[in-house]
């Protein structure tokens, strides 16, 4: 136990003094960070520079121009981001259609965005409002619905007026005020819009963390194994440890490293939602039972990282192995919203126990506000504590003989005969 303490430590500090683990651990939170601010910049900026579209319309109704106008104009004003010019082509039943291809015709050449045709009897309620569009842009599809709208609500408003009905009853019969409280251990307090973004993010913050802690390091734990094989160090370490040491030595030291990580990511998430004044309420048995989740998961993954790491030869015999296991970790992610939505459904329930993803399951079921009882917790950790055993086991049987191989990458044939010896 003292050998494997020792390789551990130098794993640790190995990783955590170098300049590429400084980089590695503010280059993250920094990418987020820029990203974010920008994004928010550019949207800004792209609703300010949107262009303004075309429109015409027909009033076959004869009445309903005029409003159309005023509500097009008093959209104009209040949404400065994006602007329609409104234009009235007049036609009466007889002409109409001459009119409408012409109409169409100028959609096709691009003089024109939308063409909106207004049926006689609209103002009964029996016709409707026709928009005919000729190859909308994905950026438009919005200014589509807002220009529908603000046809609707020309049409109302005449309705208000031709039936004497007030208007600010309506809009007083319509409107419902409402406010959250957030019921806490202190007493309520009102939960803000950040607040409540915030708790929609936080599943999704820590099953991130435990995919890109685990399989970033864990790849990390495979790339050494490879390259000291291949430069024969590992020949040298050998002659003082055994092969299990070894393994167990790495596992341990770079589960300490990505922990190191994880646990500075937190600390600058935390700080940076105090910062924007946004509450997030964790517990400490979430936090607790979140270190065991990951250090269990890592151990998990390392285990199968170093037996990978110990039959190939090369970095790309490598990724060739990985590729099945990325697409099961991508799972969890996929599946991001379902689970959150549902933390207690069958489908979430069952990718609880299956091991590979134990791990980002539980955290995001339990970030989520998932009901998991006690016995359901410690079901979830028994088959990972057993899934550890059994790849520690199978790994340590790989890596005491793949590690010492060169040149010919080990056939399927040969590790389960490897398996199979005592």
């Amino acid at each position: 136990m003292d050998r494997i303490l020792k390789i551990a430590k130098r794993e640790y500090i190995e990783s955590v003094k170098s300049k590429t683990f400084i980089i590695s651990v503010l280059f993250a939170p920094l990418v987020f960070g820029v990203v974010i601010f920008f994004t928010g910049k550019m949207s800004n900026i792209s609703k300010e520079e949107q262009p303004s579209l075309r429109v015409a319309f027909t009033d076959l109704s004869g009445k309903l121009s005029g409003q159309v106008i005023r509500s097009f104009d008093e959209h104009n004003k209040a949404a400065a981001s994006r602007k329609f010019g409104i234009q009235l082509v007049k036609a009466d039943i007889n002409d109409f259609n001459s009119i409408a291809d012409e109409q169409k015709n100028n959609l096709r050449k691009g003089w024109l965005d939308v063409y909106v045709a207004i049926d006689p009897n609209i103002i009964n309620g029996d016709g409707k409002v026709r928009l005919y569009t000729y190859k909308m842009k994905a950026s438009n599809v919005d200014a589509l619905y807002a220009i529908e709208w603000t046809f609707g609500q020309a049409i109302r408003e005449y309705r208000y007026k031709t039936f004497n009905i007030d208007r600010s009853l309506i809009d007083k019969l319509q409107s419902v005020s409402t406010e959250q409280m957030e019921i806490s251990s202190t007493g309520e307090a009102e939960k803000t819009a950040g607040d409540r973004s915030a708790s929609m993010m936080v599943p999704f913050f820590f099953m991130y963390l435990i995919f890109l802690g685990i399989f970033a390091n864990g790849q990390q734990l495979m790339t050494s194994i490879i390259e000291e094989k291949s430069s024969r160090i590992i020949e040298v370490l050998l002659a003082a440890v055994s092969p299990f040491e070894l393994m167990a030595g790495k596992i341990i030291g770079l589960c300490a490293v990505s922990l190191t990580v994880v646990g500075i990511w937190t600390a600058m998430a935390s700080s940076a939602a105090r910062w924007g004044g946004i509450t997030i309420e964790i517990t400490g048995i979430f936090m607790l039972l979140y270190i065991i989740y990951y250090i269990l998961g890592f151990i998990l993954l390392g285990s199968i990282m170093a037996g990978f790491g110990s039959i190939c030869n090369t970095l790309k015999d490598a990724q060739n192995l990985m590729m099945p296991l990325t697409i099961i970790f991508i799972i969890p992610m996929v599946s991001f919203m379902m689970i959150t939505q549902n933390p207690d459904g069958p489908y979430a329930k069952a990718l609880s126990f299956f091991p590979p993803v134990t791990s980002m399951v539980m955290v995001l079921r339990l970030s989520a506000g998932s009901s998991a009882g006690f016995l359901e917790i410690l079901s979830t950790i028994i088959v990972l504590i057993l899934s550890v055993i059994l790849a520690v086991w199978l790994a340590a049987k790989v890596f005491r003989t793949g590690i010492l191989m060169y040149g010919k990458k080990p056939s399927f044939r040969e590790i389960v005969l490897w398996l199979r010896q005592r």
